[in-house]
């Protein structure tokens, strides 16, 4: 890590946790709630405006699964998110991901390819701001997703998924709306070809002298925050 003061900053190929919390009622140890994703990634680029992240092929992660160790979409939409659950470690086998996140923006922006190198599409995933500790960030997933394909063309993912949330009370109304609208506001930085869709990071590689981040015994530990 670079930097001082305020905002101390991550060097590239600098390794460090991307982690979202439980959505669920439930509290940790510290009072706050569990991570129940965590996942390993290699700094690309960390500045004042943007902080981009690369998960490699072959990373080994944690995910959210059910208590008897099914993938929680396998379970029907209407008992997915009250079904007991637990986490489990797994190796991520698609391609690599590039994670994009500008400082306070209520959602990051992911890139996938196919084999080869060919662009699929960018995704964007919205969330709480994250906030920044020694070790990596952390956030709250929102359910609600945007993908946006190369000809610019876009859709809405996971609107049911977003809606059983608030039914089954793991999002009150005035979040929902707080959601919705970061989701329009992503939409009009879509429309008009904002950053970081016109910068070119579809045509960006990771250092291929990198090694793929290891998930420490202590990925969910609970740190000292930083400033975001």
């Amino acid at each position: 890590m670079t930097g001082t003061g305020e905002h101390p900053r991550w060097a590239p190929g600098d390794q460090i946790l991307w982690r979202y919390r439980d959505n669920g009622r439930a509290e940790g140890a510290a009072g706050g709630r569990p991570v129940h994703i965590c996942r390993p990634v290699t700094v690309v680029q960390d500045t004042d405006d943007l902080l981009a992240v690369w998960m490699a092929p072959g990373t080994e992660c944690v995910r959210p699964v059910l208590a008897d160790g099914t993938q929680v979409h396998a379970e029907p939409l209407a008992t997915r998110y009250t079904a007991p659950r637990t986490t489990a470690r797994s190796t991520w086998f698609g391609s690599g991901v590039l994670k994009l996140a500008r400082p306070g923006e209520p959602w990051s922006v992911w890139l996938f390819w196919d084999r080869g190198w060919l662009f699929r599409n960018w995704y964007v995933n919205l969330e709480e701001p994250r906030s920044r500790w020694s070790g990596g960030v952390d956030s709250e997933d929102h359910f609600l997703d945007i993908s946006v394909n190369p000809d610019r063309s876009w859709r809405w993912l996971d609107e049911d998924e977003f809606a059983q949330a608030q039914r089954v009370g793991l999002m009150d109304r005035r979040t929902a709306r707080r959601v919705r609208q970061a989701g329009l506001a992503a939409v009009e930085v879509i429309t008009g070809w904002g950053s970081p869709f016109r910068d070119g990071w579809e045509h960006w590689r990771p250092d291929p002298e990198w090694r793929v981040p290891p998930l420490p015994d202590d990925w969910d530990r609970t740190p000292a925050r930083m400033p975001s």
